[in-house]
């Protein structure tokens, strides 16, 4: 028969189709047993509604076969089949989808689940084949027709003889090239993994004769070695039912965590499963998981977040990252949508409506999933915290804070009250009723903030403090600005909203008394701080540091460990107290001796650094300060 051209521009539409849709050559396979699958369903469905007899579920099947010398790969299945219109219609016209047509023809039955309905993921067999052959009986017909097909120089339709109805899929695999490895397509061990990764759920049997090994009969004793033989068994490769899709009662912890620990890989139970299934404007499964521990490389650039997504049972992406936000990457996981469609690229998932839909729903769930955890399980959630708790607070930092509705809840800091981790909701229903902010401290552990000069206040008011330890917290409060209407504020800032702290008439006059010894001192440091002054903050410590303007000193240690030639620098202010023996001391060395009190400046402000945990800039001149200070006394 003479060969077709294909209709207009599908010459153009085959090349984009397959160099540019499709990822992967590998999901040819998942494409066909996907049409496979559908080819059954719909003759099930007709048998339902035309009241067919002698059709039974369980009769149905898809069938792999591979042959290497002939270097051809057959998908069959014993569905509805296909007549020369069907062919004409179908495979003459790319992205014509016959699936399409008939679940919009049956649109009022919620039953009918037909997987390809965009109509070119026939169409990616040529990606490993010279030649595609399709030979299809309708179901009811005696006759049979062959459609065949080079690729993009056309087709031709002729009659032919089948057994049965259904349709035969044949494919001729390209030989291997240095770049490409096409002889894989033809592995039993290969198609066997392709099955299992892609199309695993599909609801009918995928069956392939395997050619197996076993001892020989009579032989194996002590009178004669063991000999082996080959012989072929038929396979089935998937499991057909997915866990998601049964009942949260049909199913027990044991199921999940089995089921998490095969396909995850992980040796552990999961800390925490959400199952979850809607139905509406985004109808999807969802099965997640948050593993007991982070993987090993989970704060490193290599990680990559995301979660398989599904079509109707069919994988279509290993992981998604675009269901799950960077602060929840840590959920492991998949889900499964009607509403996707099955051949859709990397680049159009990205754009797609109903992807977006199911990810703003996944977020909302696994917050509430966490946040019941926390209220429920409080040790459990304290461990999935000491994995991922870093996570939660990159979140709240990152996008100046957008996420900070999401996220302020789930949020654990050490409290100085409790001696514990808690949460900004427990903090502020303890809160004194004259409290103005939410205090916090930042150092390199609870031990060294809890001996924090700029504490002492505050812990004396019986004020709680949340000591931050890791470099991000101060990060993450600053875009976060408040909780609940109470702003958060440093114990090192100027104003901490106590009488005690602000210059009070005392502080105001010793300063005004002492402007001198005070502007010596600012001098004799040569600019590393923006001012040196009096503080009502501190109680039996002499001097501390503390930061006008925007930039902490502890967002300063940090920004400074990063990579970048430019250092930052944040407005450094020595604070002396008015009331220690140190200043009282200071003021008699000004009267006596003014040169000495530049060296007392730079000794109390290296002493102020050394508190603060940060580097002093000449130790060995820090050194040499003390020695003169012991040798004066002698």
């Amino acid at each position: 028969m003479a060969n077709k051209e294909f209709k207009a521009e599908s010459k153009r539409l085959l090349d984009m189709m397959i160099h540019s849709i499709y990822t992967h050559r590998e999901i040819f396979l998942r494409e066909l047993i996907s049409n496979a699958s559908d080819a059954i369903d719909k003759l099930y469905y007709r048998s339902l509604t035309d009241n067919l007899t002698g059709l039974n579920r369980d009769d149905f099947s898809i069938n792999i076969a591979a042959d290497k010398d002939a270097r051809t790969l057959t998908i069959s299945d014993n569905g509805i089949g296909m007549d020369e219109n069907d062919l004409e219609n179908n495979l003459g016209t790319i992205a014509q989808s016959g699936s399409l047509a008939f679940k919009k023809e049956n649109a009022a039955n919620e039953d009918i689940d037909i997987i390809g309905q965009f109509g070119v993921g026939f169409y990616s067999a040529f990606m490993v084949s010279d030649k595609v052959t399709v030979i299809s009986r309708p179901f009811g017909s005696d006759k049979a027709w062959k459609w065949e097909s080079t690729g993009a120089d056309g087709y031709c339709i002729e009659e032919t003889q089948k057994d049965g109805h259904g349709t035969d899929i044949i494919l001729t695999i390209k030989p291997s090239t240095e770049e490409e490895n096409y002889d894989e397509f033809l592995e039993t061990y290969r198609l066997q993994g392709l099955v299992k990764k892609y199309s695993d759920y599909i609801r009918y049997p995928i069956k392939m004769a395997v050619e197996k090994s076993r001892l020989k009969e009579g032989t194996g004793t002590e009178e004669k070695p063991a000999e082996y033989e080959s012989y072929t068994e038929v396979e089935t490769l998937n499991s057909m039912v997915p866990i998601w899709k049964k009942n949260r009662s049909e199913l027990k912890a044991e199921d999940y965590n089995n089921f998490y620990k095969e396909k995850f890989f992980d040796f552990q139970d999961p800390l925490l499963t959400i199952h979850s299934s809607t139905e509406g404007a985004a109808t999807y499964n969802a099965l997640l998981f948050v593993p007991a521990h982070a993987p090993f490389d989970f704060y490193t650039k290599e990680f990559q977040k995301g979660l398989q997504l599904y079509a109707s049972g069919v994988l279509i992406m290993d992981k998604c990252a675009d269901l799950l936000p960077d602060y929840f990457g840590f959920v492991r996981g998949l889900v499964d949508s009607q509403d996707l469609s099955l051949n859709i690229s990397r680049e159009m998932l990205q754009h797609d409506r109903q992807l977006k839909l199911i990810a703003d729903r996944l977020e909302k769930k696994i917050k509430s999933e966490l946040k019941g955890l926390l209220d429920k399980d409080r040790e459990k959630y304290e461990t999935f915290y000491k994995s991922f708790g870093l996570t939660l607070k990159y979140g709240a930092y990152s996008d100046y804070g957008a996420h900070k509705d999401v996220l302020q809840d789930l949020l654990l800091f050490y409290s100085s009250s409790e001696k514990k981790l808690v949460t900004l909701e427990e903090y502020k229903g303890r809160m004194k009723e004259d409290q103005k902010y939410i205090y916090y401290a930042c150092g390199e552990t609870t031990e060294k903030i809890d001996r924090l000069p700029q504490t002492e206040l505050l812990k004396d008011r019986g004020y709680e403090i949340l000591y931050l330890t890791d470099d991000v917290d101060e990060f993450a409060l600053k875009m976060m600005r408040d909780y609940d209407g109470k702003e958060f504020r440093s114990a090192a800032d100027k104003d901490l909203g106590l009488e005690e702290a602000a210059e009070t008439e005392e502080v105001k006059k010793a300063a005004e008394d002492n402007k001198e010894l005070l502007r010596m001192m600012k001098d004799a440091l040569e600019g590393k701080v923006s001012d040196v002054r009096l503080t009502g903050r501190l109680k039996s410590h002499p001097v501390c540091l503390s930061a006008d303007g925007g930039i902490s000193l502890e967002m300063e240690k940090v920004l400074n460990t990063m990579p970048g030639d430019q250092k930052v620098q944040a407005q450094r202010v020595l604070e002396l107290n008015p009331s220690h023996p140190v200043f009282e001391a200071l003021k008699k060395l000004f009267a006596s001796d003014a040169e000495q009190v530049k060296e007392y400046a730079k000794l109390l402000y290296d002493q102020a650094l050394l508190i603060e945990g940060m580097p002093i800039e000449d130790p060995v001149a820090f050194s040499e300060s003390i020695c003169k200070l012991m040798t004066a006394q002698m």
